[in-house]
């Protein structure tokens, strides 16, 4: 403490370098802060549970151009086909891919009447067989799967049922079991008979990522293009790619199979913006922390030549090495605390900003804190080395310098 009162002092003799150095931190900590926010929350973004097992579950879409082709007879032939490949675990046709940034959307209403009725969130809206839960790897948590003989071949039908995940019906029923609700699309009436855990949709960056539901229908027979899902264990997955091509072209090569990717291929091209932004954010970080090393090791090198004879005479008078190290160190302290404070203020300023323009969280005052610890331990590695520099000055040569 009793070093403060000299430092201050010496740092307001020379004022331009220090205010210069103080506002770069300023600057430093508020821009730091936030971008480490961000890239928490993208890393958080991209490490959440889909709910499926994404690198067993093997997607692809086919289109047939032979106008001859009963596609409902042919959608039931290809399953089989796919079916029986060796390894494979289980098929269904469907009308989306999980996490691959395209698909259907749609709400249920509690009741018949629109007007009157209560309408749920938006939700991913899946069309599959009684085999999709267990395609996708899905965790039934209530209620039971579709029967086979209760799968549909048009949303139209009667007897549609669906299957809910868990986010959607907390945020719809909230602790109400939806199991055996009736619910409604237009006049058609839809029983709820299931609920997975977890079920993400295809838009990574949706407000209603979580809220997803399967329905009982047998899409692949509706149309000339189709997407299909099969599981197979991760190590057979290359060889599958192979073996659907072959397969399928030799029972009918008037067709044209494409987009044979993993479900978590999907994923990583969904959130590369993400991955992105967080090696661009980091690499920025670092740099403005290795720029704010350098600017206070600069400055200690210039304090020590313009100080040489100072350190010297206090050598010569009994002050030892450490005496002179922590000088510098707490030179470092004082600069970096009064930064970091002022800095902090603008970070959360800063984070308003970001919160009000780009809907982003508030931004939590651990953040600042932390970059400020951050910033002290790093600054200290770049102050140490020019401070026993210092402090390793012969007192006899310090005190014949001019």
């Amino acid at each position: 403490m009793l070093h403060i009162k000299p430092i201050i002092s010496s740092l307001l003799r020379s004022k331009s370098g220090p205010v210069l150095l103080l506002v770069q931190i300023i600057l430093s900590v508020a821009i730091v802060a936030n971008a480490s926010f961000i890239i928490h929350e993208r890393i958080a973004l991209m490490q959440r549970d889909s709910g499926i097992a994404e690198e067993e579950v093997l997607t692809f879409s086919l289109y047939n151009f032979d106008e001859r082709i009963d596609n409902a007879l042919q959608n039931k032939q290809d399953q089989r086909i796919l079916a029986a490949l060796p390894h494979v675990q289980a098929v269904t046709s469907t009308n989306m891919i999980p996490l691959s940034g395209g698909g259907w959307s749609d709400v249920y209403v509690d009741s018949p009447d629109k007007d009157t009725g209560k309408s749920t969130p938006n939700f991913a809206f899946y069309l599959g067989n009684e085999q999709m839960l267990d395609t996708l790897g899905l965790k039934l948590i209530e209620g039971r799967n579709f029967a086979t003989e209760e799968v549909l071949y048009n949303l139209t039908d009667v007897g549609a049922q669906a299957i809910v995940s868990q986010p959607l019906a907390k945020a719809f029923w909230g602790d109400e079991s939806p199991v055996g609700k009736i619910m409604y699309q237009g006049t058609n009436s839809i029983k709820i008979v299931g609920v997975v855990d977890k079920l993400q949709g295809a838009w990574v960056d949706h407000d209603n990522f979580e809220y997803s539901v399967i329905q009982n229908v047998d899409f692949g027979g509706d149309s000339n293009n189709k997407s299909y899902m099969l599981r197979a264990k991760k190590q057979y997955i290359p060889e599958l790619k192979e073996a659907i091509v072959k397969a399928l072209h030799q029972e009918n090569p008037n067709r044209v199979i494409n987009q044979i990717q993993t479900v978590a291929e999907y994923k990583a091209s969904s959130y590369r913006h993400h991955e992105l932004m967080v090696a661009v954010l980091t690499l920025m970080v670092v740099l403005l922390l290795l720029i704010t090393s350098l600017g206070l090791t600069g400055m200690v090198m210039f304090n020590i030549q313009r100080r040489t004879k100072q350190i010297g005479t206090r050598r010569a008078l009994g002050a030892k090495k450490r005496d002179i190290i922590s000088y510098f160190m707490l030179e470092n302290y004082l600069i970096c605390l009064v930064g970091g404070v002022l800095g902090g203020l603008l970070a959360i300023q800063l984070g308003q900003q970001l919160m009000a323009i780009y809907s982003l969280p508030m931004l939590e005052w651990q953040y600042p804190a932390l970059t400020l610890v951050g910033l002290l331990i790093v600054t200290s590695l770049a102050v140490i080395v020019p401070a026993t520099k210092a402090a390793n000055i012969s007192p006899a040569i310090a005190t014949r310098s001019a």
